[in-house]
């Protein structure tokens, strides 16, 4: 609904002062009163300027304002008069002031907007900047005595160029004061009547020095007449609450009854209205005064009566209604007229003149006839060589009134004939979607267009037009194909559609190319929904079939069923003999080549005796990137996390940065999800934990959108690594709750993503003082990753943990045994960020002074290596044992420069451990941010940046693959952080604060 802005009432100037000042009016005033009362004149009868005309429709609630208005006492009053937008508030409040004023009466108005909703003091200035400047400089001013501090606002500062008042601010008191006291001035002659209409886009300042007068104005003979709408207010709500409630009247508009539409109708329309056709026309609009004026009118240019007849199809629909006397007007021209339209009205409302005779099956000649006597009708718009509706409205309310057959027939002949013209694939297959069965070649055009669809990245027009085409008659090869399209391309938006698709398509398939492709998508929508040992039969049966025909293809499957197989113990003991097989050779030149590499890069990691060897099979396997030709295969994902535990995360997160954007441009839901996923991963492990936060939530928010529960393994390995960074930020609470959410806080299944589950919700039991339920997830955690044969300290640093967790217990001697092993098996790896992390466990469990020996080592080894959080941490502890030890100024130097490096990469934790450190050392340290840009979450900062780009709340989603109601909860948020009302302070606020 459009914001029906109000129509300024244009202020009055106060009556004109004589020498003397403000007590000369006062006398003046006093004389007049004096002989209002000689006269017998009672003060409220005071001749009004003229009787104003109530908006039809609310009359009855013009009185009611009028009458609590009305009042002549020195005391104020107050109305608000709230309803949706549409509703006749802006009318309404022009009306009372009519009705209510006198000669001796100041009115000021303005109206608040949405695009000036950050202007500070936008409503002050609006009601008073033409009146103070009216009034002129003196002692006669309005802006005299201790009004006068308001004069730089309202008219600049002296030799201010252009006049510009400075930049002011609504918390200041003596701005406020000096505001009031500019109202109490006015109120000298006569009353002070402020209208201030659409309250809820008003700006914060103007909001409290509304606020500060109406707290202090109860004996001034004041009227304050305000609206407000029914659309969300913006970052004011609370003071624009605190206002609402000192205004001591309220009213609400509510839609208008049958009695009301049928006197708008009779105004409007001219003619009395029929009962029912009010009542019909209630309905249908739900009573809103703008819908009315609007449905009014369409019905006054088609000339339909108000009468029971169109009050039956506006019940139904209001178009039909429009597009029924459209017909009735149209066939007043002839058969001829009434062919061409009906043809026009399929066409889409405009089209060639050539086409449109040959859909109408009409000659070139009677078609031009036809149209020529529309266009002077004004039923139509065209040229010499194209026709149009003169209104978008009505030809659409025009085609719905053409019977289905009809139209369907229509669709038929206009696909044939843009066929024959070789008119574009999309154009013919959007008529024959709506064409009956049976038009030939229709099959064949459909999944075309359904296959440019995909390339193109619409999705949604993709799938409505498989489904069409797979209605058709046609052989079971194309309808697998079809099936398969279909299937892949609802990956993106449904993952349970998809797999009832590509099961099917699979079935019928002989091709063994599309086979695989087939059985690798759906394998991965299994996997994706939890059912891994579908998606492993799957991918089994498929390959056992396709080897003796398509060896290439077969072992395509194969790496893709041991990838699978590895991730749950059931499976991972039958198919390594198989892994250690298998040799880069085997696939030489092929296109399995990449996918082979990439799981014997895994290998390599299993293997834990050169993370070189790691590296190289990775970067063959992501020569081409995360999805090379659209291989959405999750073996690739499974190299990211290998290249992070060799030491390559910098690698891994460029990889994962282009997945991330080649997705998003793909519009693949899924796909993008994953790369999220992974990227945050590697962010993890690159300890940018407010960066990994971001990514993970909007995985889960990706994936929810496409019907992936919080229970499946994708949206479980993306809440483990936001449980583990809202962990390292001290949200202990949102962190306990993620685990409710995924039901992750009992006992978990065998799938290697729950091995990374352990360790972070152990790092979270640890923050929560639960320390023995800690040490037992993570030495669970160890049993895991051993039995996979994935021990290295690499994969998951879970010995650095439980030995953390045993000494916080007393068990020394344990501690110190898995510390030593940790760093035995990081040195055997020889990847330093894992030592240098193994160092810092080592010389936390040691103690002393040996223990902080290990601990300078350890930054030491840390400091040039990519593992911020890691680093960040030695550097903390190992402060904070040199202020233990007396070293006093190296400590404060690790503490400062600890606190830097955590407060950039949003450990929070870590940043005030180091705080709390240096206090107690006697500085005061600079403390966190509760507002600004430092205070926006990963995914808040993202979307305002979004949003300062200029990007719409949809387009923004669409980007995201988030719903729009989530874009418009997280702007919220970040406009309370901000301090700004919306979108036009955006930018300002973030270069201000960035």
């Amino acid at each position: 609904m459009p914001h029906i802005a109000l129509k300024p009432v244009h202020p009055a100037v106060p009556a004109t002062r004589e020498p003397g000042g403000h007590r000369a009016v006062r006398r003046d005033n006093e004389e007049f009163r004096r002989n209002a009362r000689n006269t017998g004149i009672e003060q409220s009868e005071v001749p009004r300027r003229r009787a104003s005309t109530a908006p039809i429709g609310r009359e009855r609630e013009l009185e009611a304002v009028t009458k609590l208005l009305s009042s002549r006492s020195s005391q104020s009053t107050s109305v608000l008069v709230q309803g949706d937008a549409g509703s006749g508030k802006s009318a309404l409040l022009r009306a009372a002031v009519e009705d209510i004023r006198s000669d001796r009466d100041t009115v000021v108005s303005a109206s608040g907007d949405v695009m000036e909703s950050g202007f500070a003091f936008g409503l002050v200035r609006q009601m008073f900047e033409h009146l103070v400047r009216a009034a002129g400089e003196g002692p006669l001013s309005p802006l005299s005595g201790q009004a006068a501090a308001a004069a730089p606002l309202l008219l600049g500062s002296p030799g201010n160029v252009g006049g510009r008042a400075p930049v002011a601010c609504g918390t200041d008191e003596d701005l406020l004061r000096s505001l009031y006291w500019l109202a109490v001035n006015l109120t000298t002659t006569g009353r002070l009547i402020i209208v201030v209409d659409d309250l809820q886009w008003a700006d914060l300042d103007s909001l409290r020095w509304l606020h500060f007068l109406l707290r202090r104005a109860c004996n001034l003979p004041l009227i304050v007449l305000a609206s407000l709408g029914s659309e969300p207010v913006g970052e004011a709500a609370e003071t624009s609450s605190a206002v609402v409630q000192l205004l001591r009247h309220q009213l609400i508009l509510r839609p208008l009854d049958d009695e009301a539409v049928a006197g708008l109708i009779e105004d409007t329309l001219g003619t009395p209205a029929d009962a029912s056709f009010a009542t019909a026309c209630r309905i249908a609009t739900g009573g809103n005064l703008f819908l009315l004026h609007a449905l009014f009118r369409t019905l006054r240019a088609s000339g339909a009566s108000p009468d029971e007849l169109t009050a039956g199809d506006l019940a139904r629909h209001i178009p039909t209604g429009v597009g029924r006397a459209a017909h009735g007007l149209i066939k007043n021209f002839g058969p001829d007229a009434l062919a061409a339209s009906q043809a026009l009205a399929v066409l889409g409302g405009s089209a060639d003149i050539f086409l449109l005779a040959s859909v109408a099956e009409l000659g070139e000649g009677p078609t031009r006839d036809a149209v020529h006597g529309l266009v002077r009708a004004g039923l139509l718009t065209g040229t010499d060589e194209t026709v149009t509706f003169a209104s978008p409205l009505m030809a659409t309310a025009f085609a719905d009134e053409l019977t289905p057959s009809l139209r369907r027939r229509l669709h038929a002949r206009a696909a044939r004939l843009l066929l024959a013209q070789d008119a574009p694939l999309a154009e013919v297959a959007e008529h024959l979607r709506r064409a009956p069965l049976g038009v030939p070649r229709a099959a064949e055009v459909l999944q075309a267009a359904a296959t440019q669809a995909a390339q193109g990245f619409r999705i949604d027009e993709a799938i409505a037009l498989a489904r069409r085409a797979l209605r058709e008659e046609m052989d079971e090869g194309r309808r697998a194909t079809l099936l398969i399209g279909m299937g892949r391309a609802q990956l993106a938006t449904s993952v349970p559609d998809a797999v009832r698709h590509l099961e099917r398509g699979l079935e019928l398939s002989l091709d063994a190319a599309e086979q695989t492709a087939a059985a690798r998508a759906l394998a991965q929508a299994l996997f994706t929904l939890d059912r891994y040992p579908e998606g492993l039969t799957v991918l089994r049966e498929t390959s056992a079939a396709l080897r003796p025909v398509d060896a290439v293809n077969a072992l395509r499957l194969e790496v893709d069923f041991l990838y699978g197989s590895m991730s749950m113990p059931a499976s991972a003991p039958a198919v390594l003999p198989r892994l250690q097989e298998l040799q880069l050779s085997d696939a030489e030149g092929s296109t399995a080549e990449q996918p082979l590499a990439a799981l014997l890069s895994l290998r390599a990691l299993m293997a834990g005796e050169d993370p070189d060897e790691v590296v190289s099979l990775a970067r063959q396997a992501l020569r081409q990137g995360l999805h090379p030709g659209g291989d959405d295969s999750l073996v690739y994902l499974g190299v990211v996390h290998a290249l992070g535990a060799a030491g390559q995360s910098e690698l891994a997160l460029s990889y994962a940065d282009t997945a991330v954007d080649e997705a998003r441009a793909q519009g693949s839901a899924l796909t993008y999800a994953f790369a999220l996923s992974a990227r945050a991963s590697v962010r993890s492990r690159l300890g940018q934990v407010q960066e990994c936060r971001s990514d993970a939530e909007a995985t889960l928010e990706v994936l929810g959108e496409i019907g992936v529960g919080r229970d499946c393994a994708r949206s479980v390995a993306a809440t483990a690594a936001l449980m583990d960074a809202l962990t390292k930020q001290g949200e202990l609470d949102a962190a306990a709750a993620l685990l409710e959410e995924g039901w992750l806080g009992g006992d978990l299944n065998g799938h290697w993503i729950n091995d990374y589950v352990l360790l972070a919700r152990g790092r979270l039991r640890m923050a929560q003082g639960r320390t023995r339920e800690a040490l037992a997830d993570f030495l669970l955690c160890g049993h895991r990753t051993c039995a996979r044969k994935l021990p290295g300290a690499g994969v998951l640093a879970w010995r650095s943990e439980a030995a953390l967790a045993h000494a916080a217990l007393g068990e020394q001697d344990a501690a110190l045994a898995l510390a030593q092993d940790e760093l035995r098996h990081a040195r055997r790896w020889g990847v330093p960020e894992f030592e240098g992390a193994a160092l810092h466990t080592l010389g936390q469990v040691t103690g002393g002074a040996e223990g902080l020996v290990l601990l300078d080592r350890s930054v030491e080894v840390l400091e040039d290596t990519a593992a911020r959080y890691y680093h960040a941490r030695a550097v903390a502890d190992c402060g904070a044992r040199k202020r233990a030890a007396g070293e006093l100024a190296q400590a404060r130097v690790h503490l400062q420069h600890a606190v830097s490096i955590a407060h950039q990469i949003g450990a929070t934790v870590v940043a005030e451990g180091a705080l709390a450190e240096l206090r107690a050392m006697g500085d005061r340290p600079r403390t966190r941010a509760f507002s600004g840009v430092d205070a926006l979450t990963p995914t808040e900062r993202r979307v305002v940046d979004l949003a300062a780009q200029g990007m719409t709340n949809r387009a923004i989603a669409d980007h995201m693959f988030v719903g729009l109601r989530t874009v418009e909860v997280h702007l919220t948020n970040a406009y309370r952080k901000l301090d700004i009302d919306g979108r036009p302070g955006l930018a300002e606020a973030l270069a201000r604060t960035g």
